[in-house]
């Protein structure tokens, strides 16, 4: 008894059937596309695209109709999402508490060197970097700590951390992270008590050093 197989045409996205024997055989030389027809095979080899990824310089392959909707080229999701915000021109990657953070720091140590989302210290990004003091504070959201998009995605996040703070080690910089997981909206009160952990661990530091 003969089995099939359900797929889609490359090519004009029409679904169909193909016997499970072909299709394992051409798994086995590596086709990468299947096609309903002769006739979309031969349309879809004139006039398929070849392009570099935008990210990572990869050949990537699409169809005229794929070119069209997306004219940026990308192997994969995670290039995608790397080089879109990367080039960002709309919107901002600061949450609504690191505005209201920095706002409240300079006010309450307009003397004192504050650098904001710094990413040369450690070639990675550091909410709030104080130099002087070799120390810095690192505000982790929800999505350090729940899997919101996935299990993959909240590995990479954390392999993310475990490098800042390897990283900060190195450089003898004091890393104090924050747990704002619990903040699922912005409020000035209730932001009010992260402002108040951050300036407690500043002074203490400050004092510190005008103690010896």
């Amino acid at each position: 008894m003969k089995t099939y197989k359900k797929l889609v045409c490359s090519y004009c996205n029409k679904p169909f059937l193909k016997y499970m024997v072909l299709y394992e055989h051409s798994k086995k030389r590596g086709d990468k596309h299947s096609f309903c027809s002769p006739e979309c095979v031969g349309k879809f080899q004139q006039k398929k695209i070849i392009k570099p990824c935008k990210q990572c310089g990869k050949l990537v392959e699409k169809i005229p109709s794929h070119a069209k909707k997306i004219p940026n080229f990308f192997c994969n999701k995670s290039c995608a999402a790397t080089y879109n915000n990367n080039h960002k021109t709309k919107g901002t990657r600061r949450s609504k508490l690191e505005k209201y953070l920095e706002e409240q720091l300079s006010l309450r140590f307009p003397d004192l060197l504050i650098l904001y989302n710094d990413k040369q210290t450690i070639k990675s990004e550091l909410d709030f970097y104080i130099p002087s003091l070799s120390l810095a504070f690192e505000l982790n959201g929800i999505f350090h700590y729940e899997p919101i998009f996935g299990k993959h995605k909240l590995a990479s996040i954390q392999n993310n951390d475990a490098r800042k703070m390897q990283a900060c080690l190195e450089l003898e910089i004091e890393l104090c992270t924050i747990d704002s997981s619990q903040l699922s909206y912005f409020k000035p009160k209730k932001a009010q008590k992260y402002f108040d952990i951050i300036k407690s661990i500043i002074q203490q530091k400050l004092d510190s050093v005008s103690d010896r």
